[in-house]
């Protein structure tokens, strides 16, 4: 197995076709010998955060959107958080960035007071993305995917539907033996 991709963005190759993974860029959260877990973060849903939290917790009517996190166990919640005082037991996946799945840790998160801004950045996730012992590493020699280092300004993007591409677009810039810009393209 390569060293460990924990902290890494998984970005579907062109060719992926597989339509749980297709544009998709996924973080990785666990990576080992036991296996990969990781969360598709450029895909939301159109369910509320509170939608999905109704029966579980007593919650404020947060409109935020729960993203589809991978197909492997839908109806479990993940949240990921800038915070690290709310759970000091939680393991950075990367530096600034934290996820949790436990009751306190989703209510000290997104049960804020009507009007009151939230102090803490984070998504929720449905379902998570999984490989198997090697399955990962078969996929990446295949060439479905391709990784990056995270980085927590894509996770909270803005603009979800553009992380794709913006990864990928990064990716073949690094790729690249020649800059994709000369400054004298006459000499070629």
């Amino acid at each position: 197995m390569c060293e460990s991709l924990r902290g890494h963005f998984l970005i579907a190759g062109c060719r992926l076709r597989d339509p749980n993974f297709f544009k998709t860029a996924v973080l990785i959260v666990e990576h080992g010998p036991e296996g990969t877990m990781g969360l598709i973060i450029n895909r939301p849903s159109s369910l509320t955060v509170a939608h999905a939290l109704i029966g579980h917790l007593d919650l404020c009517q947060n409109k935020d959107l729960v993203y589809v996190g991978g197909p492997v166990e839908p109806e479990a919640l993940f949240v990921v958080h800038d915070d690290p005082d709310i759970d000091p037991d939680e393991e950075a996946v990367m530096p600034g960035l934290y996820m949790g799945s436990n009751p306190s840790v989703f209510k000290s998160i997104v049960c804020t007071e009507p009007g009151d801004e939230p102090t803490v950045k984070y998504r929720v996730y449905s379902g998570c993305a999984g490989w198997g012992p090697g399955q990962l590493e078969d996929e990446l020699a295949r060439g479905d995917w391709m990784t990056l280092p995270a980085e927590a300004n894509m996770v909270f993007h803005p603009n979800p539907y553009s992380v794709w591409d913006e990864l990928l677009s990064r990716t073949f810039r690094n790729k690249r033996l020649l800059p994709q810009n000369c400054d004298h393209p006459e000499w070629n």
